[in-house]
């Protein structure tokens, strides 16, 4: 392995994901140390109003973080608004497209089956107490929103947001899930001076990773404990995406082993298994 492959697989964190227009594929197995997950992003506006591409071999989701659009998939067009969600299956060909402008975060894996497309409105989300649900104590209180989850049909991916209360840690108490599922974080919604402190261990003695975050970075963490924490005065939110090792059947959110010591309480995910 050259020096510079390797340095690219070491490198946990992938900053300013948001600041280019179109359709751009940021985080992949090729250039992390990701098996399967990849994380891109779609910006788009009156200047750049439309993408389009195929999916190939990944599964696709797709979570509106603001604006609106049309997604045509399978010739199929379904209008996206903030924080409605879209599984697209494998093999499909892909055209979005706005009037307005639209930010849109995309996780992706590569699946040997195709799923069905799939619409997820948020306003169904917010009535499900599974899939969004208020957790933590007095300084871990954040919400939790499954988008792409258990209610939707799919090979590897899971996909959702977390947002915290100012100044509170989010991801506690420390878990991990690496037997089944590699995860990534982007942080959104975050505008200056605010940012968070995200912690990535297998040691806590020697973490593989902690810095600084602002909105637009992205944070992988192919193994390892990942609590974050926010500024006081300012949340920490992120999009967190998922993919399963194994197809279908490690695809399960809220399987998780505590940090021991920090797991009296349970893992705070226990309203997302009900």
């Amino acid at each position: 392995m050259s020096t510079q492959v390797k340095e690219q697989k070491d490198q946990l964190i992938f900053r300013h994901t948001n600041k280019q227009k179109g359709r751009h594929t940021l985080v992949t197995p090729a250039n992390s140390a990701m098996k399967h997950l990849v994380y891109g992003r779609v910006i788009l506006d009156q200047e750049v109003p439309a993408v389009t591409f195929s999916t190939g071999t990944l599964e696709s989701g797709l979570i509106c973080l603001a604006g609106e659009c049309t997604i045509t998939a399978d010739g199929q067009p379904n209008t996206l608004g903030q924080y409605d969600s879209i599984y697209i299956p494998r093999d499909t060909n892909v055209e979005i497209r706005t009037d307005t402008a639209v930010d849109l975060v995309e996780c992706a894996a590569g699946v040997e089956n195709r799923y069905p497309l799939q619409v997820v409105r948020y306003a169904d989300v917010e009535k499900d107490a599974s899939l969004k649900f208020k957790t933590g104590g007095p300084s871990t209180t954040r919400t939790v929103n499954i988008t792409l989850g258990k209610n939707v049909e799919a090979g590897r991916i899971l996909a959702g947001f977390t947002t915290s209360e100012p100044g509170h840690w989010t991801s506690w108490p420390p878990h991990e899930h690496a037997a089944i599922l590699e995860e990534l974080y982007v942080y959104y919604d975050m505008p200056a001076p605010a940012f968070g402190v995200q912690f990535v261990y297998t040691n806590p003695d020697e973490p593989e990773f902690v810095g600084i975050v602002r909105d637009g970075d992205a944070v992988i963490m192919p193994k390892g404990f990942h609590p974050n924490v926010s500024v006081p005065g300012h949340p920490i939110n992120f999009v967190w995406m998922m993919a399963a090792h194994r197809e279908v059947e490690d695809r399960q959110f809220g399987v998780v082993n505590v940090q021991p010591g920090f797991d009296q309480a349970g893992s705070g995910l226990e309203a997302s298994r009900k």
